[in-house]
């Protein structure tokens, strides 16, 4: 019998931010889908919730509430990880940040913090999987981006550009690790309906957004989840260093 393509059966999946929203959601898919999760996420309540909701469909979890930007206690927590789990097989950087702030507003501390968490955690969190999957000659990364790193926004430039840095991480290690059968892409998610985007935008201002789409709406999180997925499960097995954006059609790439 032909092996199950979007099977995750007998994988270790780690994803960061995976307390609530999008994290959530790519973690309990990819539980579905057969793989054991590390739940990573600095919101503890939030994060044992979701580690609860993955223990009740029958997968091992881990739950961690190590900083990403940390790469020592990412080293460390690989190791935990390998110990109890067994080797990361896929990485997923989801944790992240949002802030909606003119070019003015931007303080030294507001656009450090901005690119300590996309930029510093993805790269040290990639770091401390990378020895092993090259040891084993396999390894999935899926990057978290953003629509607005591919195409800007018209605020919030501090948030596009650690957006933008993602994807040339996504571009360089695709290329580095190829020879190891390491596989780095990326998802740039348009407007997705998740708690981050409700409280710094809030709802009158989404459904105004939303009109803009030519879907007609922003995303469920599970909606990302899905293309997260692709990229990690055999459907992805011949993809790298690719971004794929999920945004409802409200910007075509790729032509």
């Amino acid at each position: 019998m032909t092996k199950d393509p979007n099977s995750l059966e007998g994988r270790v999946a780690w994803i960061t931010g995976s307390g609530r929203g999008m994290g959530s959601a790519h973690a309990k898919l990819m539980a579905e889908r057969g793989a054991d999760i590390v739940v990573h996420d600095v919101l503890e309540d939030e994060a044992k919730e979701t580690a609860e909701a993955i223990q009740a469909m029958g997968r091992k979890v881990l739950l961690s509430t190590a900083d990403i930007r940390d790469a020592a206690a990412m080293r460390d927590l690989v190791k935990e990880v390998e110990a109890k789990l067994g080797p990361v097989d896929i990485l997923v950087n989801n944790a992240g940040i949002g802030e909606h702030a003119e070019i003015e507003e931007i303080t030294p501390e507001k656009y450090q913090r901005m690119f300590d968490i996309h930029v510093r955690g993805s790269f040290f969190c990639g770091q401390a999987v990378i020895p092993g999957m090259k040891e084993r000659k396999y390894g999935r990364i899926v990057n978290i981006s953003s629509i607005w790193g591919m195409n800007g926004h018209h605020t919030a430039s501090h948030y596009c550009a650690a957006k933008t840095a993602v994807l040339g991480l996504t571009k360089a290690w695709a290329k580095e690790l190829a020879p190891w059968n390491i596989l780095v892409n990326a998802v740039c998610p348009g407007g997705v309906l998740t708690e981050m985007p409700i409280r710094v935008q809030g709802m009158e201002k989404i459904r105004e957004k939303e009109k803009k789409v030519p879907l007609g709406r922003w995303a469920a999180p599970e909606e990302i989840s899905y293309a997260v997925v692709y990229f990690a499960a055999p459907t992805g097995d011949f993809v790298t260093g690719q971004a794929i954006s999920p945004n409802g059609g409200e910007t075509i790439v790729g032509f």
